[in-house]
């Protein structure tokens, strides 16, 4: 009797670009929609994603949180993207999670993101920053290169398209470096 595969799960929407984009962040995959605190990229409250993004450009943490909702406030989150030209988007589009949890370490990456199609949609985009070392190799097997290392920028072709790769710490609570530490390295970034 063989044992059932995990079933297929496609990303639940679609990417966020804003007019003219420079930089592009990629994680892996959404968690399960139960952890959501909203319908958009980093919607686990209690992963570090957008209060590292408050450090760094409102210098509060907790700058893109709701309070009284309970949950992390898009409206903020997409006004301070368009602000920043900053676009969003994931290395997965379809996944099989082989245990049950967000795990980048469980997650079998099924149908990988066409970035050569992307940049070509988008060919403002010129730094591309991963969230974790599984969303950096998904980039790096497509660029033909190593995964370079935590926080040192990497030239690097795909297609016709030169951009700048950023392999940065994942901000999810399960990576033991401290918030302020993790908003430092993101900061190199965006030379704040």
């Amino acid at each position: 009797m063989s044992k059932q595969q995990p079933p297929l799960e496609r990303h639940p929407w679609g990417p966020y670009i804003p007019e003219n984009a420079r930089y592009l962040f990629l994680g892996t995959f959404p968690p399960k929609a139960e952890r959501w605190s909203m319908p958009f990229f980093y919607p686990n409250k209690i992963n570090d994603f957008w209060r590292v993004m408050g450090l760094i450009f409102m210098n509060d943490r907790n700058a893109l949180w709701d309070n009284n909702g309970g949950r992390f406030n898009l409206e903020a989150i997409k006004a301070l993207l368009d602000r920043y030209q900053i676009a969003m988007w994931d290395t997965a589009m379809a996944v099989r999670r082989l245990k049950d949890n967000a795990s980048d370490k469980f997650l079998e990456i099924v149908e990988p993101i066409d970035l050569a199609t992307l940049l070509d949609e988008h060919p403002t985009i010129t730094t591309i920053v991963t969230t974790g070392e599984k969303a950096t190799g998904v980039i790096a097997s497509q660029a033909g290169i190593e995964i370079p290392a935590i926080g040192v920028p990497t030239s690097c072709h795909i297609g016709n398209h030169h951009f700048t790769l950023w392999r940065m710490p994942s901000t999810s609570r399960a990576y033991p470096l401290a918030l302020e530490k993790k908003a430092d390295a993101y900061r190199k970034v965006f030379g704040r």
